[in-house]
């Protein structure tokens, strides 16, 4: 059926880190319930990392996020989540929706659970899922042989680790591999490609998942520049690559959404849409509906 939209598809997977999923979801929260995000929690900086240090358990900024920019209708739950603490204090700095998924965490059997209480709050129909329910972070090992740990970390190398890992062999959540297994389109990106995107890689029974899944795969590419020097120096077919090595299957995603400015040589038999996505506003950021439309022909293209 090569006319499909986004509209007729019963389930849609995106993944990622938590401003790219977010703006991602935002962009398809006319899907509703039909929508699941599987969210990074590996982060270890700002007021996440300090709420790890302190508390352990998963991190929950880029969960916050996506629930930012899903939430339609404000309300002073809305405002409450979305709150920020100023100052010098203990408190300076941190964002009340962190501390509110944590409390709900602690009240809670499971991470996920607490998720779904504040989505009911807000009125998110949207699904969002941590990768995995058990903490976990991220680390690499450089051409030296040196071990760097945690996103932060990570992010200020500049040049690019030779091997990624997670520090414990943890499982993915449930709920997302079946997702994934049901899903009619699975999304990845956009995000800082080694601390948002390739720690979802990770997980071995997710990249199974994704192995194994039906559904066509499309890889959303970053606007802006990498934050990160080491990401910033790759080109689009050494992304697609390295993802690929990682989930295991050649040719696996089988389109790439990109910006006019990317290069997209050396991606032989894949879908390519290329065209102007950027928010006026946010240059760097994918504006809503060009996305929309972008991911539509990239369905259609794929039949």
């Amino acid at each position: 059926m090569r006319n499909r939209t986004l509209a007729d598809l019963d389930q849609v997977v995106a993944m990622g880190g938590g401003h790219g999923l977010g703006r991602v979801m935002s962009a398809l929260s006319f899907l509703g319930s039909r929508l699941t995000g599987i969210v990074t929690t590996t982060d270890n900086g700002g007021s996440s990392g300090r709420i790890r240090q302190s508390e352990g358990g998963i991190a929950w900024g880029d969960t916050r996020n996506c629930l930012n920019q899903l939430i339609a209708e404000p309300s002073i739950s809305s405002a409450m989540f979305e709150y920020r603490f100023g100052g010098h204090g203990e408190l300076a700095s941190h964002n009340l929706g962190n501390l509110m998924l944590k409390a709900l965490d602690n009240l809670s059997v499971r991470p996920l659970e607490a998720i779904n209480l504040i989505r009911n709050l807000l009125k998110v129909n949207a699904s969002l899922i941590p990768m995995s329910e058990q903490p976990v972070d991220l680390q690499a090992t450089t051409l030296a042989g040196d071990t760097v740990y945690g996103e932060v970390a990570i992010d200020r190398l500049a040049k690019l680790p030779v091997q990624l890992t997670l520090t414990a062999p943890v499982t993915t959540t449930r709920e997302a591999l079946l997702a994934i297994a049901g899903a009619d389109l699975i999304i990845i990106g956009p995000g800082s490609f080694l601390t948002s995107l390739m720690p979802l890689l990770l997980l071995e029974d997710l990249t199974q998942a994704l192995r194994c899944a039906r559904a066509p795969m499309i890889y959303l590419d970053n606007l802006g520049r990498e934050l990160s020097v080491a990401a910033a120096s790759m080109t689009l077919a050494q992304k697609v690559h390295m993802m690929e090595q990682a989930i295991g299957r050649e040719k696996v995603i089988d389109g790439v959404v990109i910006g006019p400015a990317t290069a997209a040589e050396n991606l032989a038999d894949r879908v390519i849409i290329q065209r102007p996505l950027a928010a006026e506003d946010e240059p760097h950021h994918h504006d809503r509906a060009l996305l929309r439309q972008a991911l539509d022909l990239a369905l259609q293209s794929l039949g």
